[in-house]
């Protein structure tokens, strides 16, 4: 085997013009993040290549060149050494820094492949798939306890400190080790979102003062809201299409509808405290973002592992506790992290308690207590360029009221593993992962809230895994080519146990579809999956300085099938039908993205881009099958107390979307900033609704069968469904089937701010703005359903030292446009006034940092309807209520939160590991 050294790719550089070749470039742009600041060379620099050692197992010379977006180009060989002594000899001798950046292993690459191949399935296959196998299905329903899902991000590189030395000494003689006290190591700059926009981790704090439902974070993204559910369990909404419609990856997790009612989202399986960046692409991002979606991709990931540098350990923690009045909300976050230079151990977690809220007007909001708790535990490894990390996890809610809902989540319980390695090449990047994650779920009623009802337990099992593979190669100085694949897998169970001393008859007579809640159990998804490959190819260019393009094609193949189905009894009539159906469904779908990008100066961006997207039908859309009152009233995610039903022959949705984004800011982007995004999509065959046609759903008892029945049918849970006017009701809870329909939907974002002073007698005081509008509506004239109406905000923040303060004005317009085949009721316009300020003391007796937060939400105590919170007093409707109740939002709230940070702890165990 040849054992001499080649030169691997030339690196691009930038060396003082006119100097000599081999005179020592000022820096280096060995990967894809570098290649902007290496086209836009400071002025008196120009660009030379120049070429790398490398050993025939194709281990690059990493003494002499670190892997960042900025790093020093190799040197020559000193006098007298050669390469190949660097390689296997004395590196400090060749070059001196690589004492700081280098560990002194020398395991070859292999030993990762293969570490990385035996490790990653077994901790996926055992964390996620022994527990469900050694526990009984029945134990499993009141297992107490589990953990929830948190992440790491991308590799990171070693801070590499330079000492000066004298430059009469030659390269050859070594000097003495600098000791290098542990501290975290950056993050290496990520690479611009294309049409879309990140929050880090202060924003995140800010929100999280207020709230616990980490989807609430959403509302400060442009043209982001939330749909009302549980206290938790908000669904995502932005630019006016919601739900499931869009797709939130936890660290790369794609977790999907595990409950007929969406009461575990996947924003629900991470506390806010566990957040360290939400990114949002939107409907018109490039496909490499991901697919089987037609809204906006949300990305959640947790912290990056940190690691400390030279031989020393480095720890540590924070606690963080809080409190708020409106609801009794308390609870607490927690995080450790212990690390060396190349292993890091993590803990992040959170509990939260909380009761009914009161509205503005003083009256409780019944059905809005929960309680909750996340844990994950993450271990990563970086060697030579590559970052290993396995994360297992966990959550545990014991109840959850559902205030627009007929059902309570009354039992709530995952487990996840998740494995994922990032490595940097002299090609690109290569990022890949595996996950698996699985859900235990149980609804029901909570007292004293919904009352008057017999119990009737709905549970649901369902378990996803897959994978992700995705390159970045660096084609040449101006193109890089994206190419991935992606597989997920998605297994459900919802089953429904017959109801002791709720036989047939009772509720609904046979020709009505269905009648009892005995003696069988009812199956209303029995061994459902939907399982999806993804493969996309991207290619962006760097035309010049101005210019950037961005193209790419994806296809999806999704296929989708069910088992077998019964209702309680005989007189759920469509069980039959619906299991002499055909129910395997494959869709073939392609999608496509356009995005161009020029930016003429320093102070100014626009972004054009254009994209297809296309999502298929979940599992309920497609396979929830009966039209009984009852069983109907069951399905929907939509918090408007209406039934729905499936349609098996359901087409994907296609939005065709095209965006245009325009920015402007000062150079230094700190004393003024705006931004204007409208935006346009046409969605062919969008899944929204019918009035359902159904003789089942024609012949009723009429609008008031469910105050005489509450005691003895579950509370009368028909609540005025199954009525013969069902087709034409305008004031009413009806019965609805999911069909197709073209629509159309267009709105505006706009967000700005501007520096009002920055000193340092007074600080700094910023005013911000933002406006969103968006119009949504069918084809055939019909309105879309939850679509939020014109809001903004109007802000002021000051930060002076450790001081910070913020006074925010939310205004929200009247709500008119809406949908008529729901009956959605119209809501009043509103402004509510926010209040938060904090103080941070820095290395107070044993800790790092002490910070101390305190807020004041709706500080006028306004009475108001949340636009989307959906319908109001589920509990009471289903025992004859009165429809058309709007959910009220939380009036006054007084937060607290005090957060320690404990001091980072060195420990040299530089003797212990020698010896």
């Amino acid at each position: 085997m040849w054992r001499g050294w080649r030169p691997c790719t030339p690196w691009r550089c930038l060396i003082p013009a006119g100097s000599p070749r081999h005179v020592r470039p000022l820096w280096a742009l060995p990967d894809i993040a570098g290649w902007r600041a290496f086209w836009r060379k400071p002025p008196g620099l120009t660009r030379v290549s120049v070429p790398f050692p490398r050993h025939p197992l194709r281990l690059c010379c990493f003494a002499c060149v670190r892997l960042s977006a900025l790093a020093a180009c190799p040197t020559p060989p000193a006098p007298g050494k050669t390469h190949h002594d660097h390689a296997w000899g004395n590196p400090e001798a060749l070059c001196p820094e690589s004492s700081e950046i280098m560990p002194k292993s020398r395991s070859p690459r292999g030993l990762l492949y293969i570490s990385t191949a035996l490790v990653s399935p077994a901790l996926t296959a055992f964390f996620t798939f022994a527990p469900p196998a050694l526990t009984p299905a029945a134990a499993q329903t009141r297992q107490t306890h589990n953990l929830p899902p948190a992440e790491v991000t991308r590799p990171q590189d070693r801070v590499r400190r330079r000492v000066a030395r004298p430059a009469a000494v030659p390269a050859a003689v070594s000097r003495q080790p600098v000791q290098v006290l542990p501290e975290p190591v950056p993050v290496s700059p990520e690479p611009r979102i294309a049409n879309g926009v990140a929050m880090s981790t202060p924003g995140i704090a800010n929100r999280s003062l207020s709230t616990t439902d980490s989807a609430a974070l959403i509302r400060d993204l442009p043209g982001g809201t939330t749909w009302g559910a549980g206290g938790v369990s908000s669904l995502p909404a932005i630019n006016g299409i919601g739900a499931d419609k869009n797709q939130i990856a936890i660290n790369g997790m794609l977790i999907s509808p595990m409950c007929p009612n969406q009461m575990n989202p996947p924003l629900s399986f991470v506390n806010p405290a566990m957040i360290g960046q939400m990114k949002a692409s939107f409907g018109a991002a490039p496909v490499s973002t991901g697919g089987d979606y037609i809204g906006s991709r949300i990305d959640v990931t947790s912290g990056a592992p940190v690691f400390a540098t030279g031989d020393s350990w480095l720890s540590s923690a924070t606690l963080a506790g809080f409190y708020r009045s409106n609801g009794n909300v308390y609870g607490v976050d927690a995080s450790a992290m212990v690390a060396n230079r190349d292993t890091s151990i993590s803990y992040t977690g959170g509990w939260a308690r909380a009761s009914d809220y009161k509205a503005g007007d003083g009256s409780v909001v019944r059905s809005t207590m929960y309680e909750i708790q996340n844990h994950a535990i993450s271990i990563s490894k970086q060697n030579f360029g590559n970052l290993f990390t396995v994360q297992v996890g966990g959550q545990f809610i014991p109840y959850e009221g559902f205030v627009n809902q007929r059902m309570d989540m009354t039992f709530n319980q995952s487990m996840f593993a998740n494995a994922r390695y990032d490595g940097v090449f002299d090609w690109g990047k290569l990022e890949a992962s595996a996950f698996a994650h699985s859900v235990r779920h149980t609804m029901g009623y909570i007292a004293p809230d919904k009352t008057g009802m017999m119990p009737m337990p709905m549970d649901t099992k369902g378990m996803d895994g897959g994978y992700n593979v995705k390159a970045t190669i660096a084609a040449s100085n101006i193109d890089v080519v994206r190419v991935g694949n992606e597989l997920q897998l998605y297994r459900l169970d919802d089953w429904w146990p017959a109801v002791a001393n709720a036989g047939q008859g009772g509720m609904n007579a046979p020709n009505m579809g269905g009648g009892g809640m005995a003696p069988n159990t009812f199956l209303s998804i029995n061994g459902g999956q939907r399982n999806r490959v993804g493969t996309f190819a991207e290619w962006e260019r760097h035309w010049s300085r101005d210019w950037t393009t961005i193209f790419g094609l994806r296809n999806d193949v999704v296929w989708m099938n069910t088992g077998d189905v019964q209702g309680y009894n005989p007189t759920y009539i469509d069980a039959g039908p619906f299991n002499a159906l055909n129910r395997a469904r494959t869709d073939v779908n392609f999608d496509g993205s356009a995005l161009l990008r020029f930016e003429p100066d320093r102070q100014s961006t626009f972004e054009l881009a254009f994209a297809r997207k296309t999502r298929s039908p979940n599992l309920y859309e497609r396979y929830a099958w009966s039209t009984a009152p009852m069983a109907s009233n069951m399905i929907g995610w939509f918090g408007d107390g209406n039934g729905y039903i499936g349609n098996v022959d359901l087409k994907p949705e296609k939005a065709h979307t095209v965006s245009f984004t325009a920015g402007w800011h000062d150079p230094a982007s700190k004393v003024w900033s705006l931004k204007v995004s409208p935006y346009y999509s046409y969605v062919e065959d969008y899944i929204d609704v019918d009035r359902c046609a159904a003789a089942t759903c024609l012949q009723g008892m009429g609008s008031g069968m469910g105050s005489g029945m509450g005691s003895g049918m579950g509370g009368g849970m028909g609540g005025g469904m199954g009525q013969a006017d069902n087709l034409t009701t305008t004031n009413n809870f009806v019965r609805l089937q999911f069909a197709n329909h073209d629509a159309t939907l267009y709105g505006v974002n706009v967000e700005g701010s501007l520096a009002l002073w920055d000193n340092m007698a007074y600080g700094r005081g910023e005013f911000r703005a933002a406006l969103n509008y968006v119009r949504g509506q069918r084809t055939d004239g019909i309105n879309l359903y939850h679509v939020m109406p014109l809001n903004g905000k109007l802000a002021f923040d000051h930060k002076l030292g450790g001081w910070t303060s913020s006074v925010e004005l939310q205004l929200v317009g009247a709500k008119d446009d809406v949908s008529q085949v729901h009956n959605e009721t119209t809501t009043a316009a509103y402004a509510l006034v926010n209040l938060r300020a904090g103080y941070q003391w820095d290395n107070v007796y044993q800790f790092k940092q002490v910070k101390v937060d305190i807020g004041v939400d709706n500080l006028l105590n306004t009475n108001y309807e949340l636009p989307l919170g959906g319908a109001y007093g589920m509990g009471a409707a289903m025992n004859g209520g009165t429809w058309g109740l709007n959910v009220l939002g939380p009036g006054r709230s007084i937060n607290g939160r005090l957060s320690v940070t404990f001091w980072p702890q060195a420990m040299r165990f530089t003797h212990f590991l020698e010896t």
